[in-house]
């Protein structure tokens, strides 16, 4: 399922109408949580967005709502519903967006913000274990299809001669969690991968970036089990006595997404607001 939602005209002082219609942004997972965040952010921002999802039929509602709105900052959005890790979906998505950008329109931002893994333990006599399926799962959606992602949109010839990739990782990258293993094999694995896109994709003009987002309050967070006991030491440690926004994130996103941060690649940037510093 694809749709295409268009808003008013958005005038802006600093994007030209031909810069305007060159900056897309391709947002893998962009229904919710950091990925919509950042959606709306880049939107208000001059950036037509392309937002691949995969939802239920019965959140589809509220899900158009919240794409309906960030037209309003003047930018088309097309969206689809779309299992984004499968590799004939994948390819399919990538011609649709070939016929739909054309020869003239460029994908300038690419954010991976695929939350899909399992979230059991390693070890215990009531519950079921992790898997290596389980493992896998995990590993391919939350890590290798980043990669997968980038090359074949390389291939495609999509991205712009200044493209900026930007995943998020967690602080569950080093740290062990309880029902949390596989999630965090698949975040190290997104940061080793980041880094080599940012140093072999060097000559195609992209800059790869992870952002290492504090404790938010997400549907995908509320779904960890203990999650209610990371929310609570997550307040006691932050010396800003908060968690970390959507809204935080997505303005990271926007700042690397910046000419001013074309020297910014192969990092792991932490916003948490300072979170982790005990």
């Amino acid at each position: 399922m694809d749709s295409i939602i268009s808003g008013q005209e958005h005038k802006s002082s600093s994007i030209t109408g031909e810069e305007k219609a060159a900056l897309w942004a391709l947002i893998l997972g962009g229904s919710s949580g950091l990925g919509l965040a950042t959606a709306q952010k880049l939107a208000k921002e001059g950036y037509h967005i392309i937002a691949v999802h995969r939802d239920r039929k019965s959140d589809l509602e509220h899900i158009e709502k919240e794409f309906k709105s960030i037209t309003l900052s003047g930018v088309q959005l097309k969206n689809f519903n779309v299992d984004a890790t499968q590799l004939e979906k994948r390819k399919r998505l990538i011609q649709d967006i070939q016929s739909f950008l054309g020869d003239n329109q460029k994908i300038r931002v690419l954010v991976h913000s695929i939350a899909k893994g399992n979230l059991k333990p390693m070890h215990s006599d009531t519950d079921h274990e992790l898997n290596n399926q389980d493992f896998q799962i995990t590993l391919n959606a939350m890590a290798l299809s980043l990669y997968d992602w980038t090359r074949d949109l390389v291939k495609a010839k999509l991205f712009a001669e200044d493209t900026r990739i930007i995943s998020f990782t967690s602080e569950g990258n080093a740290k062990a969690w309880s029902n949390y293993g596989a999630v965090s094999a698949a975040k190290a694995t997104l940061e080793a991968i980041t880094r080599n896109i940012a140093l072999e994709f060097a000559p195609a003009g992209i800059k790869a970036n992870c952002i290492q987002a504090g404790m938010t309050d997400t549907k995908s967070f509320r779904m960890i089990p203990g999650s209610a006991t990371l929310k609570k030491q997550a307040l006691e440690r932050n010396p800003n006595k908060r968690l970390t926004t959507p809204e935080d994130v997505a303005n990271a996103v926007y700042l690397l997404c910046r000419d001013e941060a074309k020297w910014i690649t192969g990092t792991i940037l932490k916003v948490d607001g300072g979170e982790s510093l005990r």
